[in-house]
């Protein structure tokens, strides 16, 4: 019997790839996002549904569990992916993006949990893998909220690993690196006020280190090998890193201490 994984954040990127490879790998795949209707490329392929799921609406991470399980009889593994970005002056954002942020990254994967450990239990098994980065082991200029979220879900998924074990029920954390995906156009946000004179020297030097720093990424097909990887092996490791810069990014954290690291991110992220 096939098993059956359902993804967040589907449309595009990371998320599409990770589903078109599971389904390639014989997977049924329930392959979630805002609006489904526009998809025309998924639902194109056997043994793959495409479902109505946003992350800050429980009404619809419900509805899709329910229509999945359904459509395959079980949920197998899910992969929290889908991600929303804010960039900016922290002064800047006004505190509904600030809700946003933190809606979509944080509470999103908490509430599709939430949603699918009852299912697990009462099967007792099944794997959660949630997506982070690797800002979430590091912190980047400008990036303070979006930082925080993606540290927020990893220790949330750590510590969220102790008690779930005894359900044989395994939390996987997958922390890509820069990506080859059009995040910036279509899920990232600038924050701004333009009464805030105060930050502009900061925020150009940062924005062109920053943006010299993502001109090459991963391509989201080889973050889907390192997704599939992380669902499908049977050893208890948490962490897998996707991305050469995300797994230097680590090593250097690692071994440096800690001002020093810091230092160095200031030389070469803020010229």
């Amino acid at each position: 019997m096939s098993k059956t994984v359902l993804i967040t954040g589907s449309s595009s990127g990371i998320g599409k790839a990770t589903a078109k490879l599971f389904q390639a790998k014989g997977w049924n795949v329930i392959a979630t996002m805002r609006t489904p209707e526009k998809e025309q490329e998924l639902n194109k392929l056997p043994n793959l549904i495409c479902l109505r799921l946003d992350v800050t609406k429980s009404e619809t991470i419900a509805q899709a569990i329910q229509e999945g399980i359904a459509k395959f009889g079980e949920i197998d593994v899910v992969i929290n992916n889908a991600g929303y970005g804010m960039v900016g002056p922290f002064e800047a954002a006004a505190m509904e993006k600030i809700e946003r942020q933190f809606d979509t990254n944080v509470l999103g994967p908490m509430a599709v949990i939430k949603a699918i450990l009852p299912h697990f239990r009462a099967k007792k098994k099944g794997v959660i893998v949630n997506i982070t980065s690797m800002a979430g082991r590091a912190t980047f200029p400008l990036y303070a909220l979006y930082n925080s979220t993606k540290w927020a879900l990893e220790g949330f998924s750590e510590a969220l690993s102790f008690e779930l074990d005894a359900f044989n029920i395994r939390i996987k954390i997958v922390e890509p690196g820069v990506i080859e995906t059009d995040f910036a156009g279509r899920s990232a946000d600038i924050c701004s006020d333009p009464s805030l004179k105060d930050y502009d020297d900061f925020v150009r030097k940062a924005s062109a280190g920053m943006g010299k720093s993502m001109t090459k990424g991963t391509k989201p097909e080889k973050v889907a090998d390192v997704i599939y990887k992380a669902a499908t092996d049977k050893n208890k490791k948490m962490r897998y890193m996707a991305g050469n810069d995300a797994r230097l990014v680590w090593f250097m954290r690692r071994i440096m201490p800690e001002d020093w690291f810091i230092s160095i991110l200031k030389r070469v992220l803020i010229r």
